[in-house]
């Protein structure tokens, strides 16, 4: 079974100025169908600036929530070096980080 810690863990592996999507954590959790518990998940991340949840995204390229507020989200990650525009991440696939191969 898949807890809130176990996304949380995958979360803190996404480097500074990356980006990385819920359904992606989710297939790395071993289902896409848990894109959704991801979401949930991130929510309720007691740290959220030490644990980067604010770089998980929608796999469009929308920001999406943030527990903080979508504009803490967007200011963090700008700071990183991530552009935001109109809501989407800008040069999407350049940032995203993919690489949740056990370690």
């Amino acid at each position: 079974m898949v807890e809130v810690d176990d996304v949380l863990k995958l979360a803190r592996r996404i480097p500074k100025g990356r980006i990385s999507t819920y359904s992606m954590l989710a297939k790395a959790l071993g289902g896409k169908n848990l894109a959704r518990f991801v979401g949930t998940a991130l929510s309720k991340n007691p740290r959220p600036v030490k644990i980067p949840c604010h770089r998980v995204v929608h796999s469009d390229g929308r920001v999406g929530g943030y527990k903080l507020g979508v504009s803490e989200k967007i200011r963090l990650l700008k700071r990183e070096g991530v552009a935001v525009k109109s809501g989407k991440i800008a040069g999407f696939k350049k940032h995203l980080f993919k690489n949740f191969k056990p370690q």
